[in-house]
């Protein structure tokens, strides 16, 4: 378990909300471990209806912490035992019950990706949508790289995830992904009607209509594995370790000299 998560209840609501505002909300592996345990939880728990992500502080997330994953422990490969990362996108992917997202300033990377897999997504004027994952000698996760193509269509995914843009609130409620953009003082009153009036609904109903929008997850968890093993390859490149060392030195990575 980790301060950097808050797990609360108001209700039938689980909200989990990012607390780490001092680093712009960086997630690490023990932050996706407590994220997949609670998203698990809940799943189990008759009593939950819906689950709400907030964050504390100006940014909604800046990704993965480039640290932690620079020093393997944040790696989305593992050996015999799941990584927490991993535990954390498969429990997005395979919800039962309606995931529900408030987005007050910038989501990097899987701050964005994991938006695709939630049901209600609400953001205000300040939020922004960044997947810099070739620019971190990455690749896209999450399922990102078939998700946002159907969400989006190809050439506005290819905007994020080929050429790197960051789009506003208005682009991304466009792109299909954001369903309201609301001031940042509704922003919280907002999302939690909307959780509210789920948890009012029948239960077992909603989620067989969810399960029906949502379709066969197997594509789902298959291109998350196929991404996983490439973004594994990558983060042992020399591409990645480009990219690291100037995050951390504040400059332009240059891949001139790299094939």
């Amino acid at each position: 378990m980790t301060d950097h998560i808050s797990i609360t209840r108001e209700g039938a609501i689980l909200k989990l909300g990012f607390n780490r505002p001092d680093k712009k909300n960086a997630i690490t592996a023990a932050m996706y471990g407590a994220l997949a345990d609670a998203l698990i939880d809940a799943g189990e728990d008759d009593d939950i209806r819906a689950v709400l992500f907030h964050s504390r502080g100006d940014v909604f997330t800046s990704g993965n912490d480039i640290a932690d994953f620079m020093s393997g422990a944040g790696s989305i490969a593992g050996g015999a035992e799941i990584p927490p990362v991993m535990r954390f996108l498969e429990a997005i992917a395979t919800a039962e019950k309606p995931l529900i997202a408030a987005v007050q300033g910038p989501a990097v990377g899987v701050g964005v990706t994991m938006l695709l897999h939630c049901d209600l997504v609400y953001a205000c004027e300040a939020a922004t949508f960044h997947t810099p994952f070739v620019d971190l000698g990455l690749v896209p996760e999450a399922a990102s790289s078939l998700l946002l193509p159907q969400i989006a269509g190809y050439s506005r995914a290819a905007e994020m995830l080929i050429l790197g843009k960051k789009v506003d609130a208005a682009r991304a409620r466009e792109f299909g992904f954001v369903n309201e953009i609301v001031t940042a003082d509704a922003l919280e009153e907002t999302a939690m009607a909307a959780a509210t009036s789920i948890a009012e609904k029948a239960p077992a109903a909603m989620k067989l209509t969810k399960k029906l929008m949502k379709g066969d997850r197997a594509p789902i968890l298959a291109r998350m594995k196929e991404e996983g093993v490439h973004f594994a390859a990558q983060l042992r490149s020399a591409e990645f370790r480009e990219a690291g060392m100037a995050f951390m030195q504040k400059r332009k990575p240059d891949f001139s000299k790299l094939d």
